[in-house]
């Protein structure tokens, strides 16, 4: 019945943006503040009714796993911000292909999770997996260079959507598809879709691991997802406004998720209370923001890649 009734508020909240959304084709980044705000009030509320029904370890686990899947969605607007600059997507077009990347994004880890639960119950050992995968990410965070639009040309995805479609030169509006000569031919605008997807399900082999670190139940890892998701929409926009305000989050970033891998290496040998976890964490991240305002950088930073299409 829990799941049910979330499931039911997740749809009114998707209604309740595709709503704005009509009325609204792009936000300011006073109205994303308010209205990241608003997700994150709710997300909170639920944590809160979350304590009061399950108690306060899971209540616990639910916090320390959103602030993770929280905290690690922030690098999803990175990519956002180098993709949309690389295709030179229209500001009006953007709220569209976010809007149905979260959608996406929604549908695949809730499939993720309730198979990756499933997965820890018989292979324990697969947790020990996890753990190694999130350490080499978190030292991959730390060695990786900004250069996303290098990234995006390297994209195998991109390269096999070129290869099984013929990809219009230039945008047809918010349309991913369009008829030329009874051909049908993808738009930059579904490509684009197709890169945010993808890119969504990397992280989300690193995330939603990170939080089976956490707790093992797969209501709690679910809803966590879900609400660090489904602001995303709203988080781009403030994220656009304020990125070169916190270049140091990414080193917090790695930081969280090796942290998270030890701790999952050493499960059967040290258990830290989802309370003390909660703490580490917010402690890293809280450090990497502080450090980000302490030492601004010298130079206002240049925006990500260069405006460039390609199709």
């Amino acid at each position: 019945m829990a799941l049910v009734l979330f499931n039911l508020l997740v749809v009114a909240l998707i209604l309740f943006d595709l709503g704005l959304g009509r009325r609204q084709a792009t936000l300011t980044a006073r109205q994303a503040v308010f209205r990241t705000l608003f997700y994150v009030a709710i997300a909170v509320g639920f944590g809160i009714w979350l304590g009061q029904a399950r108690g306060g370890t899971t209540m616990a686990e639910y916090f320390a796993g959103y602030l993770v899947e929280y905290a690690l969605s922030m690098d999803n607007i990175f990519v956002f911000i180098a993709l949309f600059s690389f295709f030179s997507v229209p500001e009006e077009l953007r709220p569209r292909v976010l809007l149905w990347g979260v959608l996406g994004a929604l549908i695949m880890r809730g499939l993720m999770i309730w198979g990756g639960a499933a997965l820890l119950e018989r292979f324990h050992w697969l947790l020990y997996v996890f753990g190694v995968i999130l350490i080499a990410t978190g030292i991959r965070f730390l060695r990786h260079k900004d250069d996303e639009a290098g990234d995006v040309e390297r994209n195998p995805v991109l390269r096999l959507v070129r290869k099984l479609l013929p990809v219009t030169e230039e945008y047809h509006g918010g349309r991913f598809f369009v008829r030329r000569n009874g051909r049908l031919w993808a738009t930059p605008l579904f490509v684009v879709l197709v890169l945010i997807e993808t890119t969504d399900l990397m992280f989300a082999l690193d995330s939603i691991p990170a939080i089976f670190g956490i707790t093992r139940d797969p209501f709690v890892v679910y809803t966590a997802n879900v609400f660090a998701i489904i602001g995303l929409r709203s988080l781009f926009f403030v994220f656009s406004a304020i990125l070169p305000l916190i270049r140091y989050l990414k080193y917090g970033l790695a930081v969280t998720l090796v942290f998270i891998g030890v701790k999952m290496l050493l499960i059967d040998v040290i258990h830290l209370a989802p309370a003390t976890s909660l703490g580490i964490l917010a402690l890293i991240l809280g450090a990497s923001v502080v450090a980000s305002v302490l030492f601004p950088p010298r130079e206002p930073a240049e925006a990500a890649g260069n405006p460039r299409h390609k199709s």
